[in-house]
């Protein structure tokens, strides 16, 4: 499959010599199509489209009028630095600011190698680089078209279109993998945490709550330090050990809380609770911003038992938070402290723990295959294959 390429019978070509855009327009309403792909429904390096709309199920927008069939290649022309390149396995109608795209003649580029060549860095590059406008920028499909590379033979085409074929299909056994985890993951939360339990204990008796703050941004003696102050931008894992800024000790003190490791770190103050409860254990001592909540576990829990609970009842969170006055949002602590946890001995959270944690292992180390086998793709394609597209 990595054999030596033959570079023999390549020539230089422009992109518009041997690809079209297809231009085929339809009315939604009555072009008895199902489905619409808008920009957001195709994802960042990810051939395959794995969501849509339904034609019918909302207003649509005069943009969407362009039909494409399977088989045609759906280029994103906004932000194109997103690299949104997806090959379509259903007919539909996508906008016009999404390009659908088919070679000229399959006997000189093969339909199956065309978008990985789209997925090319030196495709991607060049498309950003002739991008117009700057809060959106687009590029236009003439441009796209001055597009230089190095076409390979029939026969390589074909040889480096079913290898990079098997690159995606084992990415996509790992992604579902993960995906089968995640759920497994969800059904054992559900199962556990909202059983019948006999006895329940209120948030706000958990353990020890505590504010943050932020020491005088002003002052240089209380940043800089070598202890981590947490902040909602931080909060993108579930472990925590550092922060994107630090402050010293004489920071700590004059304006933040220092919490030990083990505490739970809650977001109850900003724009992500629109759409995301976050939800952190801290690895390392910490302090944090007048932002969050940090609660110390008591001795009747594990902390990532309270961890896991949490995570649990994100979705229940999400519908209890507020706005105030100038729109952002908050959870107010009556609301925080209105729900309870099971209270089950020590053993029970240990061995509820286990299995989650085995779950998140499996999840961690497919996910690392996944990203292992795409590395070896973007090898062969921008580095052994492709190292002359665009020269």
């Amino acid at each position: 499959m990595l054999d030596k390429v033959n570079k023999q019978g390549w020539r230089q070509v422009k992109f518009g010599d041997v690809v079209r855009q297809v231009k085929e327009r339809v009315e939604p309403e009555t072009s008895g199509l199902e489905r619409y792909v808008a920009g957001d429904h195709m994802d960042t390096d990810d051939l395959r489209i794995r969501r849509w709309g339904e034609i019918g199920s909302g207003y649509l927008g005069p943009a969407f009028h362009m039909r494409f069939r399977p088989g045609q290649v759906l280029y994103g022309s906004r932000r194109t630095y997103l690299r949104k390149v997806a090959v379509a396995d259903f007919d539909g109608i996508c906008a016009n600011t999404t390009f659908v795209i088919e070679p000229k003649n399959a006997e000189e580029l093969l339909p199956e190698f065309l978008p990985f060549l789209m997925q090319t860095d030196a495709f991607n590059e060049f498309s950003v680089k002739n991008s117009k406008g700057s809060v959106n920028p687009y590029i236009n499909f003439s441009d796209l078209a001055r597009f230089e590379f190095a076409l390979p033979s029939l026969e390589e085409q074909r040889k480096a279109a079913e290898a990079l074929e098997l690159f995606d299909e084992q990415s996509g056994a790992f992604e579902s993998l993960i995906a089968t985890a995640r759920q497994l993951q969800r059904a054992l939360s559900i199962d556990h945490f909202d059983a019948d339990h006999p006895n329940r204990v209120s948030v706000a008796n958990v353990g020890t709550w505590h504010s943050g703050g932020t020491p005088a941004r002003g002052n240089p003696s209380y940043w800089g330090g070598s202890i981590p102050w947490i902040s909602p931008k931080d909060m993108k894992a579930a472990e925590l050990g550092s922060a994107t800024e630090t402050v010293t000790p004489s920071g700590v003190e004059a304006g933040s809380k220092l919490m030990p490791a083990d505490t739970i770190m809650i977001v109850v103050r900003g724009m992500i609770l629109a759409h995301t409860f976050p939800v952190a254990r801290t690895l390392v001592p910490a302090a944090f911003n007048q932002d969050m909540k940090a609660l110390v576990v008591s001795d009747s829990f594990r902390p990532k038992y309270i961890q896991y609970w949490f995570e649990h009842s994100a979705e229940r969170y999400l519908q209890l938070v507020s706005a105030s006055s100038h729109g952002t949002k908050r959870l107010e602590s009556d609301k925080l402290f209105s729900l309870s946890v099971p209270a089950v001995s020590l053993d029970e959270q240990d061995a509820f723990i286990a299995q989650i944690d085995a779950l998140r292992q499996a999840c961690h180390q497919a996910e690392q295959r996944r990203q292992d086998a795409l590395a070896v793709k973007r090898a062969f394609l921008n580095g052994r294959l492709f190292s002359e597209v665009g020269e």
